[in-house]
């Protein structure tokens, strides 16, 4: 994973080089839950959390750009259990590689795949006496996939010629585990996404 991380790094930086086209830095707000797979009674909230990263938006034809972006980004969900409330925070390293189409002045739509990668996973228990933080999920951590294909799909307005609000929605086109159990079923992410973006060269 680290070799995927340094070579994306690599092509970002060297197609700004090259290139001459526009690389900058994001971040934003995260809204994170999970589609159940395998039990519909397993009932989850919303999660907050956060993304930030570094851009690229290469100009290929008309209106039509190639937008990557190399972002950190903690995901999760939250439920209510039989033995109190839990959270779960998950973190990825996240490699959208999106089109971008200028549909008016100052308006673009995006769409694409994302490639993501599992980092770290932590589990909180609360029964409101005691909190228990568990960062080693050693029976189901095994059968959690550490990479994942998405889907993403955004617009982004720019404010400024250097500053862009964008929103985007992204869901796992893969599921977390091939077999769900009764502390981790089977899911997949979806997230819905807000921040801001600034253009540094």
């Amino acid at each position: 994973m680290k070799k995927i991380i340094v070579l994306a790094v690599t092509l970002l930086v060297a197609g700004a080089v090259t290139a001459q086209v526009k690389f900058g830095v994001k971040g934003g707000l995260d809204v994170s839950n999970i589609i159940k797979t395998d039990d519909p009674n397993f009932t989850t909230n919303y999660k907050t959390g956060f993304n930030a990263g570094i851009t690229l938006d290469v100009h290929l034809v008309g209106p039509l750009s190639l937008a990557p972006e190399l972002l950190y980004a903690t995901k999760g969900y939250k439920a209510q259990t039989n033995f109190g409330d839990f959270d779960q925070r998950t973190e990825f390293i996240d490699l959208p590689i999106l089109a971008k189409f200028k549909l008016a002045d100052g308006f673009n739509f995006l769409i694409g795949p994302q490639f993501s990668f599992l980092t770290a996973t932590t589990n909180t228990y609360s029964n409101g006496i005691a909190t228990s933080v568990q960062k080693t999920y050693e029976d189901d951590a095994t059968k959690f996939r550490k990479s994942l294909i998405d889907g993403a799909v955004g617009v982004s307005f720019d404010l400024s010629k250097s500053v862009d609000l964008h929103a985007r929605y992204t869901l796992d086109l893969q599921k977390n585990s091939e077999n769900g159990s009764s502390q981790t079923p089977a899911y997949r992410n979806q997230v819905f996404q807000i921040g801001l973006g600034f253009k540094l060269l």
